[in-house]
């Protein structure tokens, strides 16, 4: 399981085990979705990271992707 968004929503995930990608920017939220590890099943990923990944980008069949809530 991963997480990409901004530090302050995803930071306190990595306490559940989480891999957090730290992205404040589009094009690091961009580049964090690119870089995920192949065995990452399940992303979850901030509003404003959803926004830049895009609807397409969050319904490809894997990995994954809920989009937490605001």
């Amino acid at each position: 399981m991963a997480a990409i968004g901004e530090q302050v929503r995803v930071a306190g995930l990595a306490l559940a085990g989480v891999t957090v990608l730290i992205a404040e920017e589009p094009d690091a939220v961009r580049r964090a979705w690119q870089s995920l590890p192949h065995d990452v099943t399940l992303v979850i990923v901030t509003p404003a990271a959803a926004d830049t990944l895009g609807q397409a980008m969050l319904d490809s069949a894997r990995p994954l992707a809920a989009v937490m809530p605001t």
